[in-house]
């Protein structure tokens, strides 16, 4: 290293340890906006608000209407005595699943005849309506098959095994938790935000401060600035990233399953080309206020949007897959889920390393042409 970027790396620790602001966006903004997040952003529907109007009032529909509740997913909230009473509780958002249950339930099932039941749910959130929808076909699918079974028993029929029996194994997240698929890419756009973010007002904040003169007097080329000024957030941000390991293991127990030397230069390569890009709209801002927003609008949206951290990528428009190609964290996101969810090794995901690799050298070599012409 050379000696002319000590300097600057000490200048740049000073500068953080004085500017509270920054060294809380750094440390403290990253823990927050993992727990927030991770509780408020959640896919997992349950205890949903249930009603009842049960029209047969037999110990078979009660039987059938219990089918619901042995579970986690449903409770029962309301008992109905009338259907007039449906659409105030829907409308109102008391409840988001109704179920009604027709006159002779019972007797229809006793003789073995096709029995309508109706099953009211709220769709103004299409999310949890498919969810919804998921779980009651899969209730009403094995109370059917149950019934089928007692029915062909009854009338002297030999037991029969479903044509088949299948054991569904989910790996890697069993209990299908959203917090296990959401913290890996809370990592990488809590990363990908802070960190262009805080590289982005160095240089704006030099020209701001009046010491850009002194620095193009002095003899620092661009490359040991850049190095300079990288080498502190660098420092900083892995210390976050620790940090936000730590709580995700502590709040939502998901734990590296791989390498976590693989999973440090996978993060590495990241916060380089990070740095770089945030360094890169430094030098194309005027003032402080500028590079903030520029680096807001640059990181925020397409990390939160089309970098696969939410919504799968495969589900948009073509034309927006082909603008996912341009975001780094998209590449992160796909490395970070192999390492700490599959426990995976590189030839899982080499193709996104060598993305992250050539967005970083492009960012660094970009910011260092900016800077030439700047202290030239």
């Amino acid at each position: 290293m050379s000696l002319n970027i000590f300097p600057i790396v000490h200048k740049e620790f000073r500068q953080i340890r004085r500017d509270k602001r920054t060294l809380a966006v750094l440390l403290f903004i990253p823990a927050l906006m993992l727990f927030l997040f991770g509780y408020a952003l959640n896919f997992d529907i349950k205890h949903t608000a249930t009603a009842v109007y049960d029209e047969d009032n037999s110990a078979v529909s009660r039987d059938f209407i219990q089918q619901f509740f042995r579970n986690e997913y449903f409770d029962y909230t309301y008992c109905l005595n009338s259907k007039s009473e449906i659409n105030n509780l829907v409308d109102g958002g008391s409840v988001k699943m109704v179920l009604v249950i027709p006159k002779k339930f019972s007797d229809h099932l006793a003789h073995g005849e096709n029995t309508p039941v109706q099953i009211i749910i709220d769709g103004s959130n299409s999310n949890t309506g498919s969810v919804l929808v998921g779980y009651v076909n899969m209730i009403i699918q094995q109370y059917s098959m149950n019934v089928l079974a007692e029915t062909f028993a009854r009338q002297g029929g030999k037991m029969i095994a479903a044509p088949i029996d299948y054991e569904p194994r989910v790996w890697y997240n069993p209990e299908l938790k959203s917090a296990k698929f959401l913290v890996p890419g809370l990592i990488a756009f809590i990363l990908m935000v802070t960190a262009v973010i805080s590289t982005a007002l160095a240089v704006v904040r030099e020209r701001e401060l009046g010491t850009m003169e002194q620095i193009m007097v002095s003899p620092v080329k661009p490359v040991e600035l850049i190095l300079g000024k990288t080498i502190p957030y660098t420092v900083i941000s892995l210390i976050a990233t620790v940090m936000i390991l730590i709580l995700g293991a502590i709040l939502f127990d998901v734990t590296i399953k791989g390498s976590v030397l693989l999973l440090a230069l996978v993060t590495i390569i990241f916060l380089i080309g990070a740095l770089g890009m945030g360094l890169f709209i430094s030098t194309i801002a005027e003032t402080q206020q500028v590079a903030f927003m520029i680096a807001v609008l640059a990181t925020m949206l397409p990390t939160f949007i089309l970098s696969g951290f939410v919504f799968p990528i495969r589900n948009m428009p073509w034309i927006i897959q082909v603008i996912t190609y341009i975001i780094p964290a998209r590449y992160f996101l796909v490395a970070l889920r192999a390492i700490v969810l599959k426990g995976v090794g590189i030839s899982a995901f080499w193709e996104q390393l060598l993305y992250m690799v050539a967005f970083a050298a492009l960012m660094l070599t970009v910011s260092s042409i900016r800077l030439k012409k700047i202290l030239s």
